[in-house]
């Protein structure tokens, strides 16, 4: 007979609520995780982008917003002013680098201008900056580049050291706003400034003065050869013409010759259909004149008996 106070059904009546106990805290732990994960803060220097599955659902500004849990996203963005150097970079401790790769510029004189600028940009489209390119800042870098390097060369180096500082800042300015448009990759301009401007290093202008002097070594050697042409081409062009004018001359004078002789023949045809034996005797003779210029020919009915008459000796 069993013991009704069996040890075991003691443990077991005690592991039960234990138990109840144990997973009623995972769910409570479970459940408070999944609350935490389902809410979500935006604050005022922020925008969140949410999307399910891949595909954008809403932007939302400052506020607590709600997401379902596992299946929504959220990405934050800042939309904060920031600002990056053009022409240098600056490093964590806060000083400024050259960078001459991307800070000279040639100007419309053709001079050398190492040109600085400082450059304030903010995230305009959260979900273009996203998701339109890869790197959108890199764009920015570039575009801001291109428009800086287009309207530098557009003033003299010194206009661009002293009076056309604010004038080259807003062109540049207004430029880079039409590229961003028009690319649209979520970032626009809010200030562009010119931070420094100054002839660059003695290596550089060396380099600089070397390859104008190619340069215009390339224009002399093109212009003596120009200078060449224009000297041999007149000449050139005159014994071509003479040339053409000795064939076209010569090429008459075969045609007007062909002519008369096709004239002669059809005038002699219509002899030799009136008299034919006639007309054969006499060409025969006239053959005979042409090949035989320095004989005497002596025509004869064949009966007639003639002597040889004697040439004198002197």
């Amino acid at each position: 007979m069993r013991n009704p106070f069996d040890r075991r059904d003691v443990d077991a009546a005690l592991h039960f609520p234990v138990m109840k106990v144990v997973w009623g805290v995972l769910l409570a732990v479970v459940l408070l995780i999944l609350a935490g994960g389902s809410f979500y803060n935006v604050s005022e220097q922020q925008n969140a982008v949410l999307t399910m599955f891949g595909k954008v659902m809403r932007t939302d500004t400052a506020g607590l917003y709600f997401k379902v849990p596992l299946i929504q996203k959220v990405k934050i963005v800042d939309i904060t002013t920031h600002g990056t150097g053009v022409g240098y970079t600056i490093s964590t401790e806060g000083q400024n680098i050259a960078d001459p790769g991307n800070g000279i510029m040639i100007t419309s004189d053709f001079n050398l201008l190492d040109i600085d600028f400082y450059l304030e940009y903010r995230v305009s489209d959260p979900v273009a900056y996203l998701y339109a390119s890869d790197n959108p800042e890199e764009i920015l870098k570039n575009v801001a580049l291109s428009s800086i390097r287009s309207i530098v060369a557009d003033y003299t180096v010194d206009e661009a050291m002293t009076t056309a500082k604010g004038q080259i800042q807003a062109e540049v300015k207004e430029d880079m706003l039409r590229e961003l448009m028009e690319n649209d990759i979520g970032l626009t301009v809010v200030n562009i400034t010119v931070q420094d401007s100054e002839p660059p290093t003695d290596a550089i202008k060396q380099a600089f003065k070397a390859v104008e002097t190619a340069k215009q070594g390339a224009d002399t050697a093109r212009n003596n050869a120009l200078a060449y042409q224009n000297e041999q081409l007149p000449g050139a062009e005159a014994d071509a013409d003479s040339i053409i004018q000795g064939a076209e001359a010569d090429k008459a004078a075969r045609i007007a010759e062909a002519e008369g002789q096709v004239a002669r023949f059809n005038e002699m045809y219509e002899q030799y259909k009136l008299y034919p034996y006639i007309t054969r005797k006499r060409m025969y003779y006239e053959a005979l004149e042409e090949v035989l210029p320095g004989l005497k020919v002596i025509i004869t009915d064949g009966d007639t008996q003639t002597m040889l008459p004697l040439e004198k000796f002197n």
